[in-house]
């Protein structure tokens, strides 16, 4: 189901408050995506640094359902958040 852009702004910021609070994995997304935990507080309301966030936990099913329970979502959400913000348009090759 396809969330509205707002409702997926809201699961984005609440994926990077899980990923603030990680502290094994918010030392893997600042070094693999060249943030600041300055980066984090400056765009916590850009549209497109939440994707990126987003985009992050969507690269291990286990970072998904850590999430997704902790924040008390359904699975999907976190898919569907992504395809509503930024850059998270399928690519349809044909």
């Amino acid at each position: 189901m396809a969330l509205s852009k707002d409702r997926a702004e809201i699961v984005g910021v609440q994926a990077l408050g899980w990923l603030a609070g990680n502290e094994e994995l918010l030392p893997i997304f600042l070094g693999s995506t060249g943030a600041s935990t300055e980066d984090l507080r400056a765009n916590v309301q850009e549209p497109e640094f939440l994707g990126s966030v987003l985009d992050f936990v969507l690269m291990d099913d286990a970072w998904v359902v850590a999430f997704c329970d902790a924040a008390d979502i359904d699975y999907n959400d976190i898919a569907n958040a992504r395809a509503a913000l930024p850059g998270g348009e399928q690519v349809h090759w044909t």
